[in-house]
């Protein structure tokens, strides 16, 4: 473990946040599977990188019930946005970590960012260290400028961003950048743990 994130991992504890380090997303997936007890109810947000680390696909649904969006069709997901919000176990991965411990994220509906700080017991936001930045404006830029177009081209989108990968702020009815959170500290009535994996995942 680098300097950076050691000191990451004590300002996120200053933050009453808790966190771990792992070396590799297999590490950190069977830390998380270990976390998984028998008919507790998980809920996963849109997330490139617990889709890496193939957690759906790991986890005994005859055991424990999962409510992910990406796995049902469209005309499904309203109805499971406030199982997933309710679920004993939230997994979902962010868009920016800052060196300060603040976790920065822009999501289009909002099932996401809302399920990070209200509903669940327990979160666990899973991040790799391409997602570490300097500040809160640093956090903002990668966003824009990376995590946003990325996910527009892969969702086929018809916005600026999804053909030229630069944000436009744009009005399009597809945009995605229609809510922001920062995490400044931990939420009063829910576990958040960050899990910081020593690779590059996701947008």
């Amino acid at each position: 473990m680098n300097k950076k994130v050691e000191k990451i991992i004590e300002n996120l504890s200053n933050k009453k946040i808790k966190s771990k380090y792992f070396t590799s997303k297999e590490e950190a997936k069977r830390e998380i599977l270990r976390e998984i007890k028998p008919k507790m109810t998980i809920g996963i947000g849109g997330s490139m990188t617990i889709k890496e680390m193939e957690l759906y696909e790991a986890i005994d649904q005859s055991i424990n019930p999962i409510y992910w969006h990406w796995m049902v069709q469209p005309e499904e997901r309203p109805a499971i946005f406030p199982k997933a919000q309710r679920a004993d176990l939230y997994l979902s991965s962010t868009n920016a970590l800052t060196e300060e411990g603040e976790l920065i994220n822009i999501d289009g509906v909002g099932n996401r960012v809302s399920s990070m700080f209200f509903g669940p017991e327990k979160v666990i936001i899973v991040c790799g260290i391409n997602k570490i930045v300097e500040n809160h404006e640093a956090g903002i830029k990668r966003i824009k400028e990376i995590a946003c177009p990325l996910n527009a081209k892969r969702l086929a989108l018809k916005t600026p961003c999804a053909i030229t990968g630069t944000c436009t702020d744009c009005s399009s009815e597809q945009r995605m950048c229609n809510i922001t959170v920062t995490i400044q500290a931990k939420p009063a009535m829910v576990d958040l743990e960050v899990y910081i994996i020593d690779e590059k995942l996701g947008y």
